[in-house]
């Protein structure tokens, strides 16, 4: 159980046992208790006194349950999703429990007010300030029954996006299709095919097996020419967790949504602010909810035009060569693929050959190493949760290692979808005692299978260096003090920073090419057809900048309360403002929009765009320097990766840059300059 508690060693999965979660988290939480209780009896007022041994505390609760939420995500069983449920209670009531003692907060605000504390290095500074900060927004400054009814809100609110969460597995993880015959599959690569094969044969059943897991659910809406089949996984996919489709009411999230607005906006009246919005960007780079309205209807304003032509010319060639007279959403996907194979003889799955996972991930060290210098070098006596994951050393040029690297990518049952970073340890540095940062790097790429190789889209591979930039946050930092290293305590809109910039490495043709091998003949990715990927690059770019717009002004509004509380209504006005594509009356996007009622993103989804201002302008500085420049790839390591929120987002952009962004670089890199001109 030592090991669980450990935050310099790496998690013992095979002992996080749900007994042993259970044991564990009893010792993290006696200390950390016994370490407040302390505090507020002798009161001192040096840093070492004060902050080091609180600190400590944190971090060991940390390295328990950052395993324990981990696994959850991953490799899920119904023993130990009760027993993740019962410890995040635990710890949510223990967070705000802290967070809300006026005792401690005056002895970390006295603290504060020293004349050591004013000689101490920033980082030191800026982490005491900054939970000085977190406890004002934790209520510590409220009586004790609206501290109270706070932290009871707080606990809640944990409560039901864990539900949220576990609904949406649920539902997505519920539904299949059984497909006997293989004509229903026309259109289907072979590499598809043997997902559905392999999903069949892991039921015990012949032919193949239709899911709700992304890659299942892409490739049949993108490339199966049956269009009944493409019309019932949407369905089933866009109502998943929701009161509609095949599933109706099973699982459904719409009463979880309503209470999670309801006690947002309790807890943000009670805090004194106007709306949820407002308490959310008390920590982020936006001033106001009004700010974010104007970026995200201006750049509505620039995309419509653009996105409007994009879908009458797809119109017209689903009517023209495909024979479908009225388009609908689950013919999108379908028609769109067709339209880019036509127009710029690009087909996904002509592609998707040349990128074998292994070729991939090679050329993917190959550029970490040419861009900043690194080695990751796979360890294999290192516990594991599950065969399909892989941890590498991250070895620096001058031999020492400085971090450690969990690589996830393959879907698979119990996992949930989509892809992220989390933090696996921090850096923290103690006394003699210095730890290492590790990370979790997960996607949902095509299953490993034996029977047929897992093969990468170049979108795959976007994905993969997106959530390689804010991995690479987490495992560069310099930062001493955790609550503030790598991503933790960065500012929210600008966190995709990062991982936006990496991606756009992967539209670069020396960069691909060093990715690719064909899995039949070894061959490199042609030159002509890097050419016809790259000019496709902007294909859509009207409709793909307005789906987000819509995500992001839906999340605000709703959370502003402006035009209500239903989510549906919300999300119908949003797309009578800004949107050119409209779902059927009966899709529930709401009840699987995880980002923001089970994840970080609430009141924030809009940082996607936010961010990647700051991304592309940020990109420019590499294409200036050559594009993979080792000395502009250190620069970016030393003046953003590795100073984590240690000062803020908009300092570490112009250490980097030189300058404040320019927006136009955002508009460029999505093609849609020429619709501002």
């Amino acid at each position: 159980m030592r090991q669980l508690l450990d935050p310099l060693v790496l998690p013992r999965f095979s002992e996080l046992t749900p007994a042993a979660i259970d044991t564990a988290l009893d010792e993290a939480l006696a200390t950390h208790a016994a370490v407040i209780a302390d505090l507020t009896e002798r009161r001192p007022t040096r840093f070492a006194e004060v902050w080091l041994p609180y600190e400590r505390a944190e971090v060991v609760i940390d390295a328990l349950w950052s395993a324990v939420t981990h696994v959850h995500l991953v490799a899920d069983t119904p023993e130990l999703r009760e027993a993740y449920d019962r410890g995040l209670v635990r710890i949510v009531e223990n967070s705000i429990k802290v967070a809300q003692n006026r005792e401690f907060y005056e002895v970390l605000a006295m603290l504060a007010e020293t004349e050591e504390f004013r000689a101490l290095p920033q980082e030191d500074q800026v982490a005491v300030l900054h939970a000085i900060r977190g406890f004002r927004l934790s209520g510590v400054a409220l009586d004790p029954a609206r501290r109270e009814r706070f932290r009871k809100i707080s606990v809640e609110l944990s409560s039901l996006s864990t539900a949220f969460s576990n609904a949406l597995l649920d539902a997505t993880e519920a539904w299949t299709e059984h497909v006997t015959d293989s004509a229903l599959l026309d259109g289907i690569s072979q590499t598809d095919l043997a997902m559905f094969g392999a999903a069949a044969r892991d039921r015990g059943l012949e032919g193949w097996v239709i899911t709700l897991q992304q890659p299942s659910a892409s490739a049949i809406l993108s490339f199966a020419k049956d269009r009944n089949l493409r019309a019932r996984v949407y369905e089933a996919f866009g109502t998943r967790a929701s009161d509609q489709g095949p599933q109706a009411g099973q699982f459904d999230n719409s009463g979880r949504i309503a209470r999670i607005l309801e006690l947002r906006r309790e807890a943000a009246e009670l805090l004194g602010f106007p709306d949820p919005v407002a308490w959310s960007l008390a920590t982020k780079m936006a001033a106001s909810s009004g700010d974010v309205l104007a970026f995200l209807r201006d750049l509505a304003g620039r995309a419509k035009p653009a996105g409007e032509r994009e879908l009458a010319e797809l119109q017209e060639f689903a009517a023209s060569a495909l024979g479908i007279e009225q388009l609908e959403p689950w013919d999108i996907a379908f028609a769109s693929e067709n339209l880019r194979k036509v127009r710029y003889a690009i087909d996904v799955q002509e592609v998707r050959p040349f990128f074998p996972v292994e070729r991939v991930t090679s050329g993917w060290m190959a550029l970490l190493n040419k861009l900043f210098g690194v080695e990751l070098i796979q360890r294999d006596a290192v516990d594991l949760y599950h065969p399909d994951a892989k941890f590498y050393d991250v070895v620096d040029a001058d031999g020492q290692i400085i971090a450690g690297l969990y690589v996830d990518l393959h879907a698979r049952a119990a996992k949930r979808g989509g892809a992220w970073m989390a933090p696996a340890r921090p850096r923290i540095a103690d006394g003699d005692s210095v730890g290492r940062p590790a990370a979790y790097l997960v996607c949902n790429f095509a299953p490993i299978d034996d029977a047929a190789p897992a093969l990468l889209s170049h979108a795959d591979i976007a994905t993969l260096l997106h959530e390689t930039g804010h991995a690479l946050h987490q495992l560069f930092t310099r930062v001493n003090r955790p609550s503030i290293a790598g991503t933790t305590g960065f500012e929210w809109d600008a966190i995709e920073l990062p991982s936006q910039l990496m991606e756009d490495f992967a539209w670069d043709r020396e960069v691909l090419t060093s990715m690719s091998g064909h899995y039949e003949t070894g061959l490199s990715l042609p030159a002509e057809l890097f050419d016809r990927l790259s000019a496709a690059r902007s294909f859509q770019s009207g409709l793909a900048a307005l789906r987000q717009v819509e995500f992001a002004m839906f999340d605000i509004i709703l959370h502003l309360g402006s035009l209500g509380s239903d989510p549906m209504e919300v999300i119908e006005a949003v797309r009578n403002e800004v949107a050119v594509v409209r779902p059927p009356a009966w899709h529930r996007f709401p009840t699987a929009f995880s980002h923001v009622f089970a994840g970080g993103y609430a009141s924030g989804y809009y940082s996607y765009l936010w961010a990647e201002v700051l991304a592309a302008d940020g990109f420019q500085r590499f294409v200036e320097a050559g594009l993979v420049d080792r000395a502009t790839g250190q620069l970016f390591r030393d003046e953003v990766l590795a100073r984590g929120a240690s000062r803020t987002a908009a300092e570490s952009f112009r250490a980097f840059r030189g300058r404040d962004p320019d927006p136009e670089a955002m508009l460029r890199r999505r093609g849609l300059l020429e619709s501002v001109r």
